[in-house]
């Protein structure tokens, strides 16, 4: 793969950019396997529509077709947007005060992933993101065990976070 600069200008970073070291979808590390792509959850709905509408220039085009995203004058999440109808996100804010928040991706995990999957690799950020990723199998488990298979209306807050995650909380 040759290697491709992205640079990045929008409200939450002035300036930065980074290097596509892979093809797009390709190349994961070997324990990080998510069920679905950065297009896959904006169409299914995810984080209140409010999530990454301010920097789609950064991403293809496609993403965004089928997206499932809040007015633009919206600042508020809709959880109506969300798959399940919920709201399953806490505010920016505690993910700051938790230190959950890489300096580079200002809007969390999901754009940490979103460049993930477009080719980018930072080794000892991704091993962090990796884990924390990891780490939502719990809900997994408590939602495998409480609940019918393909009972939807089961956990449906812990079924939105999980779908947050790339996990397919459909499926469970």
């Amino acid at each position: 793969m040759k290697m491709k600069k992205v640079k990045v200008k929008d409200k939450m970073q002035s300036e930065y950019s980074y290097t596509l070291v892979e093809e797009m979808g390709k190349n994961f590390d070997p324990s990080f396997k998510p069920e679905l792509t950065p297009k896959q959850m904006l169409a299914l709905g995810v984080f209140g529509g409010v999530y990454m509408r301010d920097c789609r220039k950064e991403f293809p085009e496609d993403w965004f077709t089928k997206a499932k995203f809040a007015p633009d004058t919206t600042k508020k999440h809709l959880a109506d947007i969300n798959l399940f109808k919920v709201n399953a996100s806490q505010p920016l804010s505690v993910w700051k005060k938790k230190g959950w928040i890489y300096k580079d991706d200002p809007r969390g995990w999901f754009q940490w992933y979103s460049r993930y999957y477009m080719g980018r690799r930072i080794k000892d950020e991704d091993a962090k993101q990796i884990k924390r990723w990891r780490a939502i199998k719990r809900h997994i488990t408590q939602v495998t065990k409480n609940c019918r298979a393909g009972d939807l209306t089961c956990r449906p807050k812990q079924r939105q976070a999980i779908l947050h995650w790339a996990y397919d909380s459909r499926k469970l």
